[in-house]
């Protein structure tokens, strides 16, 4: 069956466009983290959405399990195929032209394949925004994204991918083709589709293009890192800014001295603001539609309250565009400082902004109770509640000796996560790595309809099977 089903493949794609060898696989095949590496049967790349709609009838008439990866920068393993190498990668990397920029209606029509900073470029060549920022946003898809639901340091202010997005156009489990691209802020004809299929991590069909929103151009960005005493504090502080900023507040991001601690470590060359350590930061960022006098004004104004009220202890804030780019350097250096300092076990978390203080100040005891001399490297987008709450080794413990604590660690953490009434994944995703957690902590009602939903659309189970549910 597999030589008739790749020639199959390679008839409508060509020859080219069917990778089967395990060299050409390899890069499909490994998730970004390098801690795991699948199997599959062939990496198939359309260059379409034709393509797309007949490889899979081809899949399903033969029961082919078909995985679809955009950048394959996911973290949870939800865009790599298991061991059994009896999937197809199905590659959306071809699939990565803008199709159309309405500047007027403030959209933007891509494919799924195009990289987040093209369209971010696309969009500022028509004195557009497109906000979505993050980390990855060289490398990952828009199809990722929405996969995902991908969220950024400008959730505070524009919302998560699905917030950004106002059609779809996605390929059925059957090989038939939804075209949803409507560029509509109203449309209130029944089910809404389109937010069935963002954040379902290719489980029920494939994304292969989208109506993104734009927004004005901001007339400045201004930013500033302030120096506080506590996770208490931050909230103090964020409460302040919001009060007297309101939308122009479009970041607000928490780091703990030790994140800066490990970038200053492995990366020397970036700025270091302050001469003396604080126990916490947060990296605020002001957008003006008014202009960067407006800007200024504003911030300084809501800084120096913040310093005069008690509630930050110090404050720098960016003179230049470079000053500004350094800042952020810090915060978005800070996976790559963990990379560098060995491994760790990653929690993307989410919790209600009021309760955030009082969850690291209960559960940091709990883990250094359980796993004496553990490092914790707490960070993230505070503003809307989503944390990157990541434990390191003690000192002179092996990786491999912690990281066999992984489930024990996660029990602390999203046990901790549950009592406060917060999410075990706020914008990475379940893949296969979360999934049992999922079911530990999904109701039974929950994940009944959920199931439902998967055997309605995928009743052949073909879709990225293995994720999110079991």
């Amino acid at each position: 069956m597999s030589q008739s089903f790749l020639d199959q493949c390679r008839a409508l794609l060509g020859e080219a466009h069917v990778l089967h060898e395990e060299a050409d696989m390899a890069p499909f095949l490994r998730d970004w983290r390098g801690r795991f590496t699948g199997r599959a049967l062939a990496v198939l790349r359309p260059g379409s959405v034709e393509e797309v709609a007949a490889v899979v009838r081809v899949c399903a008439a033969a029961r082919v399990p078909i995985v679809p990866q955009g950048g394959n920068t996911g973290l949870v393993l939800g865009s790599v195929p298991d061991a059994s190498g009896t999937a197809v990668v199905l590659s959306l990397a071809r699939l990565n032209k803008v199709r159309h920029v309405d500047a007027i209606n403030r959209t933007m029509t891509v494919d799924a394949g195009c990289i987040l900073q093209q369209v971010q470029e696309a969009a500022a060549a028509q004195c557009c925004l497109f906000p979505l920022s993050l980390a990855a946003e060289g490398s990952c898809t828009i199809g990722g994204n929405l996969s995902t639901n991908a969220g950024g340091t400008a959730v505070l202010r524009y919302g998560n991918t699905r917030e950004l997005c106002l059609g779809l156009e996605v390929v059925t489990p059957q090989g038939a083709v939804w075209n949803g691209l409507r560029g509509l802020r109203k449309d209130n004809t029944g089910y809404d589709l389109r937010d069935l299929f963002i954040g379902a991590e290719g489980t029920l069909g494939i994304i292969t293009g989208a109506v993104l929103k734009l927004y004005p151009q901001p007339k400045a960005c201004i930013t500033a890192l302030v120096a506080l005493a506590s996770p208490h504090d931050a909230l103090r502080l964020l409460s302040l800014m919001q009060d007297r900023c309101g939308a122009s507040l479009t970041g607000f991001e928490l780091m703990s001295a030790f994140c800066l601690q490990l970038v200053a470590k492995h990366f020397p060359a970036l700025p270091q603001p302050f001469p003396e350590p604080h126990a916490q930061y947060v990296l605020l960022e002001l957008s003006s539609s008014e202009s960067e006098a407006h800007a200024v004004a504003l911030l300084e104004g809501a800084v120096g309250a913040a310093l005069e009220a008690g509630i930050a202890e110090d404050a720098a804030v960016a003179a230049s565009v470079a000053q500004s780019l350094g800042l952020w350097q810090l915060r978005e250096h800070i996976p790559l400082a963990q990379a560098a300092d060995g491994k760790n076990i990653k929690h993307d978390i989410s919790l209600p902004v009021s309760r955030i203080a009082e969850f690291i100040a209960d559960t940091e005891p709990l883990l250094q109770q359980a796993f004496p001399g553990c490092q914790l490297v707490c960070f993230g987008h505070l503003g809307d509640g989503n944390l990157h709450f990541n434990v390191a080794p003690p000192q002179g413990i092996s990786n491999e000796e912690f990281l066999a604590n992984q489930d024990a660690v996660n029990r602390v953490v999203h046990d901790n996560v549950t009592a406060f009434n917060g999410s075990i994944s706020a914008e990475h995703g379940i893949g296969a790595l979360k999934r049992d957690e999922l079911a530990r902590y999904k109701s039974p009602v929950e994940l009944s309809m959920m199931r439902a939903i998967k055997t309605a659309l995928d009743p052949l189970g073909i879709m990225n099977p293995g994720k999110i549910l079991g």
